[in-house]
């Protein structure tokens, strides 16, 4: 059967992007490509990219503090959203001609609309049109999921931050993960009085104890208001703002309300189930580790997968999926040992396991040193940084790394090299320090503080 395409990309996110680009550059498929919103996806034009941009304009009034005790005559008057918001717009279309360019010079096809399937080898359009191909990749990516509520319709979730028409006075965050909390610090840096509610014990579920109580607490010292064990029961418009009714009682009012109370795979309506592809519990598509649903001719790459949902993983997902497909060379993404950051203030980089995660699975020595560091000391603030190793006490390995500290992101990144290649504690000892830094103390980190 001669088929239009050799591959179809439902999706035109960065996971999509990257297999479609290499599929047609590097593996000479013919690719098409649809993308009902714009080019992208979550990541650049509503996600990471807006978001960390955010959090560099959320910095300054810290910096300009900072500046006035090294000696300089600073001040920092009002904050202009719209003035910012107008530069992030075109900042963020800039970025989606960069990634319409990137594909078209790869001689990809892209298609300005919803795409479902029909079939095992076909796509329907949204305006109807039919197209065959060989194979077919999803990379739908995820949506916000707010919960059925009285007044959910009330909230607004991270998808309609970069879009406000002005930054509100009081606004409530609902929710504990990472995009909760980094908005929490990121409104209360842009001057925003901030409430967080969490339904659970304590903020940034999944990461290691200690550093998420690092984070929680300076947060507070900021000024956030953190309510943990705390849920909203409904929200109703009145003359002063939006009412929330709360499970402690303590109902308040507020000029906004955001949920980010997690995500869920964008797979509804794409046709799966006719096709016997069963979606999981949260609407995930399951795939094996090559990424290949029970249909042959279907694949499926990024959070739509709900495996580990970051852009760099969904990216590495389509590149192992086009190496594998189109240039014959048979590759897997790896998911282990995956570093993350979470952009708060301060920074929480995590990589390798918790040291809830260590103990359960065996002997572990805990190396930990939390200190003021010394720019924001000199300055006056009572910030403080934490370095955490956690260490196998039969193999030696480095078998985690938290620190939570300014540009945390940064220090993981270089730190997952070493933990990826099965770096030892003596490997770390090893290795001369850098002074003065922050980053010195994880090889400076003599005795254990426990052990578990």
């Amino acid at each position: 059967m001669a088929f239009d395409y050799d591959l179809f990309v439902i999706g035109g996110g960065s996971g999509g992007v990257r297999a479609a680009r290499i599929a047609a550059a590097e593996g000479g498929a013919k690719v098409a490509l649809a993308e009902e919103s714009r080019m992208g996806g979550t990541c650049v034009i509503r996600g990471c990219v807006p978001k960390k941009l955010m959090v560099f304009a959320s910095g300054y009034p810290d910096a300009v503090q900072d500046a006035c005790a090294y000696g300089w005559e600073a001040s920092l008057g009002g904050f202009d959203w719209p003035r910012f918001r107008s530069h992030l717009a075109a900042e963020l279309d800039r970025l989606e001609g960069a990634y319409r360019a990137g594909l078209t010079g790869a001689g990809v096809e892209i298609f300005d609309e919803r795409a479902t399937l029909a079939d095992a080898h076909t796509v329907r359009l949204a305006s109807g049109r039919e197209i065959t191909a060989r194979h077919i990749l999803i990379a739908t990516g995820g949506r916000p999921f707010v919960p059925d509520f009285p007044g959910c319709d009330l909230v607004m979730t991270s998808d309609d931050v970069f879009g406000m028409d002005r930054l509100p006075r009081r606004m409530l965050v609902v929710g504990g993960g990472y995009i909760a909390s980094e908005f929490a610090c990121i409104l209360h840096g842009l001057g925003v009085e901030v409430c967080q509610f969490y339904r659970g014990a304590q903020i940034l579920r999944g990461f290691d104890d200690e550093a998420r109580g690092h984070v929680a607490q300076a947060m507070a010292e900021r000024g956030i208001a953190i309510k943990c064990g705390t849920d909203v029961i409904r929200l109703e418009r009145t003359l002063d703002g939006i009412r929330a009714t709360t499970t402690d009682g303590s109902d308040r009012t507020f000029d906004a309300v955001l949920y980010a109370t997690g995500r869920r795979p964008n797979s509804a309506g794409l046709g799966l189930e006719a096709l016997g592809i069963g979606l999981g519990r949260n609407g995930q598509i399951p795939v094996d580790d090559w990424s290949q649903t029970v249909v042959p001719s279907i694949y499926a790459v990024g959070d739509v997968t709900d495996r580990i949902n970051l852009t760099p993983v969904a990216i590495r997902e389509g590149h192992a999926f086009a190496d594998t497909v189109f240039k014959g060379v048979p590759r897997k993404a790896d998911h282990d040992l995956v570093a993350s950051a979470v952009f708060t203030q301060p920074e929480l980089g995590s990589v390798g396991l918790t040291e809830e995660q260590a103990r359960e699975q065996e002997p572990i020595e805990v190396y930990a040193a939390a200190f003021r560091p010394m720019q924001t000391s000199f300055a006056g603030r009572p910030d403080r940084v934490l370095m955490k190793l956690i260490v196998s006490q039969s193999s030696r390995k480095v078998l985690g790394c938290h620190i939570v500290a300014p540009n945390a992101g940064e220090m993981i990144q270089l730190a997952a090299i070493a933990v990826k290649m099965g770096a030892t504690k003596e490997d770390f000892d090893r290795t001369v320090a850098v002074h003065p830094t922050m980053a010195e103390e994880l090889v400076t980190l003599r005795k254990p503080v426990r052990t578990a």
